[in-house]
């Protein structure tokens, strides 16, 4: 059995490769904290619930072939199972993973894990070593923390709506990533790699866990730099930097860019490129505090000379005298740039039924052991019977779990088979 498990994992690479991770997470937040350990060699093993799987498997449009295209960006390279975990042999099978494992990840609604018997407390008597991660709405503390959270909720409680948008007396304005989930989904990783130096150390697992709420927080650190010391709230202020000038877009006469003209060097550096040094002088824009001050003023003045040219005739000058600037690009133009190319940003993976698929590429590079995106997101039930045979299960057990409704495998979805 313990042969077969190390095949499984030994066709990975990265420097997480031989680590063992059951993720039993879903939608955004925790699929991406177990999309960061499964690029960097991480096994993976997905647990989706019946009948529906994971809810971006339901998130169309768009979709690839018959398959939503949002469940195959959070899901690649890792394998998938289908469990109903509200059955003996689906406990039995999840109990059997655990056991084996180095790393588990729930976003579960507040109490559900306790409640089917896989809490933190129970599932550390037994196996002391076992890295636990949580990712919830609020956290397991505070007076929220029975609520359940979403990225809109965390983005306008956390203050991110109430200075993101195009003019302070405008309404509350969505950053339009899910902010909080992506970020929670980092936050949860980096502490499982925290946990996991702390375990190599000493031998204990422990705890981890994060919020959508504190990731939306951290997104703040200037915003709460002004709140905090000042005791002001920010507000919308479009594209522009609370504390440096100018550092925004532009329009040029074809299109827009972005200027980091904010330090003393830069701010020179970009009149000479827009053949504007005589503001130099104006003791409106002497230095950043000043420009601050008449934020509004200077916006109009560097409109109103951007406008007179193109944005390739603005970026050249500008890269030629090393200013910070870059043309505001839409997702096609960003996912072509020869830059996102270079850095393998956007690769090709194999799908089992699909074929070749484009998606994200890791964003982090090692020198000796590089982590590779090497297989495509399971279709429901993929690996089900897979993984059941490495961790011990004959086929006559299988061939029982699945009787029992306990399980589900690619070839059909257990009403078909229960009929």
């Amino acid at each position: 059995m313990q042969s077969d498990r190390s095949q499984s994992t030994s066709r990975r690479s990265g420097p997480l490769a031989g680590l063992k991770v059951i993720d039993l997470t879903h939608v955004m937040a925790g699929p991406t904290c177990t999309l960061m350990l499964a690029d960097m060699g991480a096994d993976v093993i997905k647990i989706e619930k019946w009948p529906n799987g994971d809810d971006t498997r339901h998130s169309v449009p768009p979709k690839i072939g018959e398959e939503a295209a949002s469940f195959l960006m959070m899901n690649r390279n890792k394998r998938g199972i289908v469990l109903d975990l509200k059955t003996d042999g689906g406990k039995q099978v999840l109990r059997r993973l655990i056991a084996d494992a180095d790393v588990l990840v729930e976003n579960f609604a507040p109490g559900a894990m306790e409640r089917l018997g896989f809490g933190y407390e129970h599932l550390h008597e037994q196996f002391p070593a076992l890295i636990y991660c949580s990712l919830s709405g609020f956290g397991r503390t505070g007076p929220y923390k029975d609520r359940r959270g979403f990225d809109l909720v965390a983005q306008a409680m956390s203050g991110i709506m109430s200075f993101t948008g195009e003019r302070p007396d405008g309404p509350p304005v969505k950053c339009g990533p899910p902010l909080s989930d992506i970020t929670a989904g980092l936050l949860a990783s980096m502490g499982i790699l925290a946990a996991y130096t702390h375990r190599l150390k000493t031998g204990e697992g422990q705890w981890v866990e994060t919020s959508l709420y504190e990731a939306a927080l951290v997104q703040t650190y200037w915003q709460s730099t002004i709140a905090l010391a000042a005791g002001t709230a920010p507000r919308a202020m479009g594209s522009a930097h609370p504390l440096n000038a100018p550092y925004q877009a532009f329009e040029a006469s074809d299109g827009w860019l972005v200027v980091g003209g904010a330090n003393k060097k830069h701010w020179l550096l970009m009149l000479e490129a827009l053949g504007a040094s005589e503001l130099a002088a104006d003791p409106r824009f002497v230095t950043g505090a000043d420009r601050m001050a008449h934020l509004k003023e200077l916006e109009a003045v560097l409109s109103e000379r951007f406008r007179t040219q193109s944005r390739a005739h603005w970026l050249a000058a500008l890269d030629e005298k090393g200013v910070p600037c870059g043309p505001v690009h839409d997702m096609l133009e960003a996912l072509s740039d020869p830059q996102t190319l270079a850095r393998e940003m956007v690769v090709e993976v194999e799908h089992s039924t699909l074929g070749p698929v484009k998606t994200i590429g890791l964003p982090v590079k090692f020198s000796e052991t590089p982590g590779k995106v090497l297989s495509g997101a399971p279709v429901y039930g993929e690996h089900t019977r897979e993984v059941l045979a490495e961790y011990g299960f004959d086929q006559r057990q299988i061939e029982a779990l699945e009787q029992e409704g306990a399980i589900v495998l690619a070839s059909g979805r257990r009403e078909e088979r229960v009929a």
